[in-house]
Protein backbone atom coordinates (compact mmCIF):
# COMPACT_ATOMS: atom_id res chain seq x y z
CA UNK A 1 0.00 0.00 0.00
CA UNK A 2 1.07 3.58 -0.52
CA UNK A 3 2.35 5.15 2.70
CA UNK A 4 1.82 8.78 1.75
CA UNK A 5 3.98 9.61 -1.24
CA UNK A 6 4.75 12.99 0.29
CA UNK A 7 6.93 11.27 2.88
CA UNK A 8 9.28 10.14 0.13
CA UNK A 9 10.48 13.75 -0.21
CA UNK A 10 10.60 14.47 3.51
CA UNK A 11 14.06 12.95 4.02
CA UNK A 12 15.47 15.14 1.25
CA UNK A 13 13.73 18.24 2.63
CA UNK A 14 15.06 17.46 6.11
CA UNK A 15 18.55 16.92 4.73
CA UNK A 16 18.52 20.27 2.90
CA UNK A 17 17.29 22.07 6.02
CA UNK A 18 19.98 20.39 8.10
CA UNK A 19 22.71 21.40 5.65
CA UNK A 20 21.49 25.02 5.37
CA UNK A 21 21.07 25.55 9.11
CA UNK A 22 24.30 23.67 9.78
CA UNK A 23 26.31 25.86 7.40
CA UNK A 24 24.87 28.98 9.03
CA UNK A 25 25.63 27.61 12.52
CA UNK A 26 29.24 26.74 11.64
CA UNK A 27 29.71 30.05 9.85
CA UNK A 28 28.51 31.89 12.91
CA UNK A 29 30.59 29.89 15.40
CA UNK A 30 33.84 30.05 13.46
CA UNK A 31 33.58 33.40 11.67
CA UNK A 32 30.62 35.71 12.32
CA UNK A 33 30.83 35.46 16.13
CA UNK A 34 34.51 36.45 15.95
CA UNK A 35 33.57 39.39 13.71
CA UNK A 36 30.96 40.53 16.24
CA UNK A 37 33.49 40.15 19.06
CA UNK A 38 36.02 42.28 17.19
CA UNK A 39 33.37 44.93 16.46
CA UNK A 40 32.37 44.91 20.15
CA UNK A 41 36.00 45.35 21.23
CA UNK A 42 36.39 48.32 18.88
CA UNK A 43 33.16 49.91 20.12
CA UNK A 44 34.22 49.39 23.76
CA UNK A 45 37.63 50.88 23.09
CA UNK A 46 36.04 53.97 21.54
CA UNK A 47 33.60 54.20 24.46
CA UNK A 48 36.40 53.84 27.01
CA UNK A 49 38.34 56.62 25.26
CA UNK A 50 35.32 58.94 25.36
CA UNK A 51 34.60 58.04 28.98
CA UNK A 52 38.18 58.74 29.99
CA UNK A 53 38.00 62.20 28.31
CA UNK A 54 34.68 63.01 30.01
CA UNK A 55 36.01 61.88 33.38
CA UNK A 56 39.07 64.06 32.89
CA UNK A 57 36.70 66.97 32.23
CA UNK A 58 34.90 66.23 35.51
CA UNK A 59 31.78 64.67 33.97
CA UNK A 60 30.51 61.55 35.77
CA UNK A 61 29.43 58.64 33.53
CA UNK A 62 27.60 55.40 34.49
CA UNK A 63 30.37 53.44 32.85
CA UNK A 64 29.38 49.87 33.79
CA UNK A 65 25.77 50.04 32.56
CA UNK A 66 26.60 51.84 29.34
CA UNK A 67 29.54 49.58 28.62
CA UNK A 68 27.45 46.41 29.12
CA UNK A 69 24.73 47.76 26.84
CA UNK A 70 27.19 48.54 24.05
CA UNK A 71 28.80 45.09 24.30
CA UNK A 72 25.43 43.27 24.30
CA UNK A 73 24.24 45.22 21.25
CA UNK A 74 27.38 44.39 19.29
CA UNK A 75 27.36 40.68 20.24
CA UNK A 76 23.65 40.12 19.59
CA UNK A 77 23.04 37.57 16.82
CA UNK A 78 20.88 38.60 13.87
CA UNK A 79 17.47 36.93 14.03
CA UNK A 80 18.13 34.65 11.03
CA UNK A 81 21.33 33.36 12.61
CA UNK A 82 19.69 32.93 16.02
CA UNK A 83 16.85 30.83 14.59
CA UNK A 84 19.20 28.76 12.44
CA UNK A 85 21.40 28.02 15.41
CA UNK A 86 18.38 26.97 17.46
CA UNK A 87 16.88 24.71 14.77
CA UNK A 88 20.09 23.04 13.57
CA UNK A 89 20.63 20.57 16.46
CA UNK A 90 16.92 19.66 16.49
CA UNK A 91 16.83 19.06 12.73
CA UNK A 92 20.10 17.11 12.84
CA UNK A 93 18.79 14.87 15.64
CA UNK A 94 15.51 14.18 13.83
CA UNK A 95 17.39 13.45 10.59
CA UNK A 96 19.70 11.00 12.35
CA UNK A 97 16.88 9.22 14.19
CA UNK A 98 14.62 8.75 11.16
CA UNK A 99 17.48 7.94 8.79
CA UNK A 100 19.31 5.34 10.85
CA UNK A 101 17.09 4.25 13.75
CA UNK A 102 13.30 4.63 13.56
CA UNK A 103 10.95 6.24 11.07
CA UNK A 104 7.21 6.90 11.55
CA UNK A 105 4.62 6.07 8.91
CA UNK A 106 0.86 6.31 8.61
CA UNK A 107 -1.18 3.50 7.06
CA UNK A 108 -3.48 4.95 4.37
CA UNK A 109 -5.17 1.82 2.95
CA UNK A 110 -6.61 -1.52 4.00
CA UNK A 111 -4.27 -3.97 2.28
CA UNK A 112 -2.73 -5.08 5.61
CA UNK A 113 -6.02 -5.46 7.51
CA UNK A 114 -6.49 -7.00 10.06
CA UNK A 115 -2.84 -6.58 11.12
CA UNK A 116 -2.74 -2.86 10.32
CA UNK A 117 -5.77 -0.61 10.03
CA UNK A 118 -6.25 2.57 8.05
CA UNK A 119 -4.89 5.46 10.11
CA UNK A 120 -2.46 3.38 12.19
CA UNK A 121 0.67 5.32 13.07
CA UNK A 122 3.56 2.89 13.06
CA UNK A 123 7.29 2.83 13.73
CA UNK A 124 9.75 1.21 11.33
CA UNK A 125 13.14 -0.08 12.43
CA UNK A 126 15.64 1.30 9.90
CA UNK A 127 18.71 -0.74 10.98
CA UNK A 128 17.31 -4.28 11.35
CA UNK A 129 18.11 -5.12 7.73
CA UNK A 130 21.39 -3.20 7.59
CA UNK A 131 22.53 0.40 7.77
CA UNK A 132 21.70 2.42 4.65
CA UNK A 133 22.71 5.88 3.58
CA UNK A 134 19.79 8.32 3.70
CA UNK A 135 18.32 9.77 0.50
CA UNK A 136 20.03 7.23 -1.81
CA UNK A 137 19.07 4.23 0.38
CA UNK A 138 22.38 2.45 -0.32
CA UNK A 139 23.28 -0.30 2.17
CA UNK A 140 26.73 0.24 3.70
CA UNK A 141 26.63 -2.21 6.63
CA UNK A 142 25.16 -5.72 6.37
CA UNK A 143 23.15 -6.93 9.36
CA UNK A 144 20.07 -9.18 9.22
CA UNK A 145 18.12 -10.37 6.20
CA UNK A 146 14.32 -10.14 6.00
CA UNK A 147 12.59 -13.31 7.19
CA UNK A 148 9.30 -14.88 6.16
CA UNK A 149 6.52 -13.32 8.20
CA UNK A 150 8.21 -9.93 8.67
CA UNK A 151 6.09 -6.86 7.98
CA UNK A 152 8.35 -4.76 5.81
CA UNK A 153 8.33 -1.24 4.37
CA UNK A 154 9.96 -0.85 0.96
CA UNK A 155 10.12 1.38 -2.09
CA UNK A 156 7.47 0.38 -4.60
CA UNK A 157 9.45 -1.11 -7.53
CA UNK A 158 7.33 0.67 -10.14
CA UNK A 159 7.61 4.09 -8.44
CA UNK A 160 10.51 4.62 -6.05
CA UNK A 161 8.90 7.76 -4.67
CA UNK A 162 6.25 5.63 -2.96
CA UNK A 163 6.66 3.58 0.22
CA UNK A 164 4.68 0.35 0.46
CA UNK A 165 4.15 -2.04 3.35
CA UNK A 166 3.46 -5.78 3.02
CA UNK A 167 4.39 -9.07 4.64
CA UNK A 168 7.43 -11.05 3.50
CA UNK A 169 6.10 -14.31 2.05
CA UNK A 170 9.17 -15.53 0.20
CA UNK A 171 12.91 -14.95 0.55
CA UNK A 172 15.56 -15.57 -2.13
CA UNK A 173 15.36 -19.12 -3.49
CA UNK A 174 11.88 -19.87 -2.13
CA UNK A 175 9.27 -21.52 -4.31
CA UNK A 176 5.93 -19.87 -3.52
CA UNK A 177 2.62 -21.37 -4.57
CA UNK A 178 -0.71 -19.72 -3.79
CA UNK A 179 -3.80 -21.67 -4.84
CA UNK A 180 -7.36 -21.49 -3.59
CA UNK A 181 -6.33 -18.94 -0.92
CA UNK A 182 -3.68 -21.26 0.58
CA UNK A 183 0.10 -20.79 0.57
CA UNK A 184 2.73 -23.44 -0.01
CA UNK A 185 6.40 -22.55 0.55
CA UNK A 186 9.08 -24.89 -0.82
CA UNK A 187 6.57 -27.69 -1.11
CA UNK A 188 5.34 -27.35 2.49
CA UNK A 189 1.73 -26.28 2.99
CA UNK A 190 1.33 -23.37 5.40
CA UNK A 191 -0.88 -24.09 8.42
CA UNK A 192 -4.16 -22.21 8.78
CA UNK A 193 -6.46 -22.08 11.81
CA UNK A 194 -9.98 -20.76 11.14
CA UNK A 195 -11.15 -17.79 13.22
CA UNK A 196 -14.45 -15.95 13.59
CA UNK A 197 -15.35 -13.79 10.61
CA UNK A 198 -13.70 -10.38 10.61
CA UNK A 199 -16.00 -7.34 10.76
CA UNK A 200 -14.79 -4.28 8.90
CA UNK A 201 -16.05 -1.48 11.14
CA UNK A 202 -15.95 1.05 8.29
CA UNK A 203 -17.88 -0.93 5.67
CA UNK A 204 -19.73 -3.15 8.18
CA UNK A 205 -18.90 -6.15 6.01
CA UNK A 206 -17.69 -9.56 7.17
CA UNK A 207 -14.70 -11.41 5.70
CA UNK A 208 -13.39 -14.94 6.25
CA UNK A 209 -10.56 -14.82 8.77
CA UNK A 210 -7.81 -17.30 9.64
CA UNK A 211 -4.58 -17.48 11.58
CA UNK A 212 -1.67 -18.16 9.25
CA UNK A 213 1.55 -19.71 10.57
CA UNK A 214 4.34 -18.59 8.27
CA UNK A 215 7.68 -20.05 9.40
CA UNK A 216 6.63 -19.74 13.03
CA UNK A 217 5.17 -16.24 12.68
CA UNK A 218 1.46 -16.39 13.48
CA UNK A 219 -0.72 -13.60 12.13
CA UNK A 220 -4.28 -13.05 11.00
CA UNK A 221 -5.33 -12.86 7.38
CA UNK A 222 -8.71 -12.21 5.76
CA UNK A 223 -10.13 -13.25 2.40
CA UNK A 224 -13.21 -12.44 0.37
CA UNK A 225 -15.37 -15.37 -0.63
CA UNK A 226 -15.65 -15.79 -4.39
CA UNK A 227 -12.61 -13.66 -5.20
CA UNK A 228 -9.84 -15.34 -7.22
CA UNK A 229 -6.45 -16.09 -5.64
CA UNK A 230 -4.98 -13.79 -8.28
CA UNK A 231 -6.72 -11.74 -10.93
CA UNK A 232 -4.52 -12.81 -13.84
CA UNK A 233 -5.55 -10.03 -16.29
CA UNK A 234 -4.24 -7.47 -13.77
CA UNK A 235 -0.76 -9.00 -13.62
CA UNK A 236 1.84 -6.52 -14.93
CA UNK A 237 5.09 -7.12 -16.75
CA UNK A 238 7.92 -7.10 -14.20
CA UNK A 239 11.60 -8.07 -13.89
CA UNK A 240 12.10 -11.84 -13.48
CA UNK A 241 8.50 -12.49 -14.52
CA UNK A 242 9.77 -15.69 -16.15
CA UNK A 243 10.19 -17.05 -12.59
CA UNK A 244 6.38 -17.07 -12.19
CA UNK A 245 3.59 -19.09 -13.77
CA UNK A 246 -0.07 -18.09 -13.48
CA UNK A 247 -3.27 -20.09 -13.80
CA UNK A 248 -6.91 -19.66 -12.87
CA UNK A 249 -6.46 -21.23 -9.42
CA UNK A 250 -3.39 -19.20 -8.48
CA UNK A 251 0.32 -18.99 -9.28
CA UNK A 252 3.80 -20.31 -8.54
CA UNK A 253 6.91 -18.14 -8.28
CA UNK A 254 10.56 -18.90 -7.52
CA UNK A 255 12.05 -15.89 -5.76
CA UNK A 256 15.24 -14.69 -7.51
CA UNK A 257 18.45 -13.97 -5.60
CA UNK A 258 18.45 -10.58 -3.92
CA UNK A 259 14.65 -10.28 -4.08
CA UNK A 260 11.61 -10.83 -1.88
CA UNK A 261 8.00 -11.81 -2.49
CA UNK A 262 5.48 -9.63 -0.64
CA UNK A 263 1.74 -10.01 0.04
CA UNK A 264 -0.83 -8.10 2.05
CA UNK A 265 -2.74 -9.76 4.90
CA UNK A 266 -5.98 -8.59 3.30
CA UNK A 267 -5.35 -11.13 0.58
CA UNK A 268 -8.08 -10.15 -1.87
CA UNK A 269 -7.66 -6.39 -1.44
CA UNK A 270 -3.91 -6.02 -1.85
CA UNK A 271 -1.90 -4.98 -4.88
CA UNK A 272 1.32 -6.87 -4.16
CA UNK A 273 4.00 -9.13 -5.63
CA UNK A 274 1.34 -11.24 -7.30
CA UNK A 275 0.73 -8.33 -9.66
CA UNK A 276 3.87 -6.16 -9.85
CA UNK A 277 6.63 -8.63 -9.01
CA UNK A 278 9.51 -8.98 -6.62
CA UNK A 279 11.06 -6.42 -4.25
CA UNK A 280 14.84 -6.01 -4.70
CA UNK A 281 17.00 -5.72 -1.59
CA UNK A 282 17.97 -2.18 -2.62
CA UNK A 283 14.32 -1.10 -2.17
CA UNK A 284 14.08 -2.13 1.48
CA UNK A 285 13.31 0.66 3.97
CA UNK A 286 12.90 -1.26 7.23
CA UNK A 287 10.87 -3.57 9.44
CA UNK A 288 7.55 -2.36 10.85
CA UNK A 289 7.41 -3.35 14.52
CA UNK A 290 5.07 -1.11 16.53
CA UNK A 291 1.73 0.69 16.30
CA UNK A 292 1.91 3.72 18.55
CA UNK A 293 -1.44 5.34 17.81
CA UNK A 294 -4.56 5.46 15.69
CA UNK A 295 -6.58 8.64 16.11
CA UNK A 296 -9.81 6.68 15.62
CA UNK A 297 -8.82 4.18 18.35
CA UNK A 298 -6.20 5.97 20.47
CA UNK A 299 -5.72 3.23 23.07
CA UNK A 300 -6.89 0.02 21.40
CA UNK A 301 -4.32 0.13 18.59
CA UNK A 302 -1.14 0.51 20.66
CA UNK A 303 1.09 -2.55 20.48
CA UNK A 304 3.66 -4.61 18.60
CA UNK A 305 3.09 -5.79 15.03
CA UNK A 306 2.85 -9.53 14.40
Amino acid sequence: MNLQAVLSNFALILFILMVVTGVIWFLDVFYLAKQRRAAADRALAEYDARTAKLTADGIKVDNAANRAGIEAAQLRQPTWIEYSGSFFPVIALVFFLRSFLYEPFKIPSSSMVPTLLVGDLILVNKFTYGVRLPIINKKVIELNDPQRGDVMVFKYPRDMSQDYIKRVIGVPGDKITYENKKLTVNGKAIAYAPLDDYLNEDSLQYSKQAKENLSGVEHRIIATEGAPSVNVPQVMDFPHSEACSYRSEGFTCVVPAGNYFMMGDNRDNSLDSRYWGFVPDKNIVGKAFFVWMNLSNPLKRIGSIQ
